[in-house]
Order: structure tokens, then sequence, then C-alpha cells
């Protein structure tokens, strides 16, 4: 299977409401495969064609060339007819406020045509993208098109969204009582806001980061069974079960038969470490 991904670094203007842009290509008849949990992303396919999800929850959906994929919780199989161009954006939680303007968790685990929101025009900007020469005209490209689609956000949900982030990334199991703590609210304020924002609450997102920081030790960092399971587990048998639900495949499979897309997303991000949030990088 030919596969390529590349990742580009967003620029300042957009570091708060996007995680990075990307760039997926397979020159094959079909692809099917496992993408694991992941941030909010604004998808837009090059080659006409759709494709399918199916999320953790049993649910398929079919999703058109232009579309926003919510907040994922667990890892989703896709298909499509090749060959399958895509550029995209994941969205940061702030990102998410800023082009939907809904509440993240009732869209998780589920696609909405962008169309649907913005109007039949909006399907336009996949000529543009697609004319783009490169990876960095493509970025460029596709920050104009959020330029036209944001709306700006209140520095007090940026602020929040900067103390969670900074709490998923402070240790390998963060307790929600340090993040009510650091966010001077009410444990359901906090609550109510993870999942306006990030789509899930605090513990779900501590669980799912864990898993995937985990994941990105096995492949990227060579780490050790024993050494994962470290990284905040119970047990072994606890951190399989944590990163087959988030990432698709048991610590077994991430090290020894991780499928394309698991191999292409970890390598890539991890590559941008140092340029992005950990929470990018590491995850």
């Amino acid at each position: 299977m030919t596969l390529q991904l590349d990742y580009a670094v967003p620029s300042p203007a957009f570091a708060d409401y996007v995680t990075v842009f990307y760039w997926f290509r397979a020159d094959v008849p079909a692809i099917a495969d496992v993408e694991r949990a992941d941030h909010a992303q604004i998808r837009f396919r090059l080659t006409p064609g759709g494709g399918t999800y199916r999320f953790a929850d049993g649910f398929a959906q079919q999703v058109s060339d232009a579309h926003v994929l919510g907040p994922t919780t667990g890892a989703f199989h896709v298909e499509a007819k090749g060959p399958v161009h895509v550029f995209g954006a994941g969205l940061t939680p702030a990102g998410w406020a800023a082009l939907m303007g809904s509440d993240a968790s009732a869209m998780m685990n589920r696609a909405i045509d962008l169309a649907e929101l913005f109007g039949p025009a909006v399907t336009d900007e996949i000529a543009t993208l697609r004319a783009a020469p490169d990876l960095v005209a493509k970025a460029a490209a596709c920050e104009a098109i959020l330029a036209r689609l944001l709306r700006a956000e209140r520095p007090r949900m940026l602020d929040f969204v900067c103390r969670v982030d900074a709490w998923l990334t402070s240790g390998p199991s963060p307790q929600v009582d340090a993040l009510v703590a650091a966010t001077g609210l009410s444990r359901r304020q906090v609550e109510r806001r993870c999942r306006a924002l990030y789509g899930a609450p605090p513990k779900l997102l501590s669980r799912k980061y864990r898993a995937l920081r985990a994941a990105v030790a096995l492949v990227a960092e060579g780490a050790s069974l024993a050494e994962a399971t470290d990284m905040g587990f119970y047990d072994q048998s606890h951190m399989n079960r944590e990163i087959k639900q988030f990432t698709g495949y048991t610590p077994g499979q991430m090290r020894s038969e991780p499928g394309a897309l698991a191999q292409l997303t970890v390598a890539g991000r991890y590559a941008l470490a140092g340029r992005v949030h950990p929470i990018i990088s590491e995850t």
C-alpha cells in the first residue's frame, strides 16, 4: 500500500485553533484502516469519493468530501475507494468552539457535512486546496479558509483550554481535583466546559491521552511493555485494554504490526516535538 502523510505547523495566528495541518495521500484502489481517537478535524477530500467511518459505538456514517469530524473517544474504522487524497486540520477545543459554536459532546464520534454548516459554496474550497502546489501552500490556503469560517473566541475560553491542556500533560494520570484547583471553577463547571469544548469529561480525557502517550512511547521511543505500563496503568492488562480502546491496536500490535495510518500518524506527529504543544507531539 502506497501511503504518505505529511504535517505542517499552523502559523502563530492559528495556533490557538489548529493542532496541525496534514496532507494524506493513498494512491490505491481502496483503503480500509483504523484511526485512533483524536481531536476534532476539518477535512477536505481532494480526490472525489467521500468515505465511511465506523465509530467505536458501532455507528457507521458516510461522509462527504468536505466535512467536520467531532472529537473521537475511541479508535474508528475508515473505508474509502481510492485514490484518496485528503487535506485536513486538527481543531483544538477553542478551534471547535470558534468554528462550530456548539457543544462538542453532541458531535462526539460523529461527522457533519461542511455544506450543512456553511452552505454549498464551501465545497468550492476543495478546488483551491487541490490547486495549491505543495504542503506549505495548502496550509496557507486552509488558513485562509478558516479565517473566513472561524469566529473570535473569548480570552477566558482560551485560558480554560490552556489550563486543561497543561493538566493533561502534567503527569501520567492527572487527577480531576488538580484541574478544579487550577481553573478555580467548581467540579461541575469543569465537567460541563470540558464536555462542551473537548467532547468528553476530564476523567475520560485523562484516560484517552494516557493511552495515546503510551502508544507513542511504544512505537516512537522504543519503550518496553513494562515501561509503558508504568505510565499510569494499574497493570499490563489494564494498559492493553486502554491502548486497544483508543488506538485500535494492542500494545503488542503497536510495536510489531501497527496499521499504516497508525505508523504514519505517530512518526509524523512525534517529529514535531518542540514545534507544537506536547499534547499533540507526545500523543
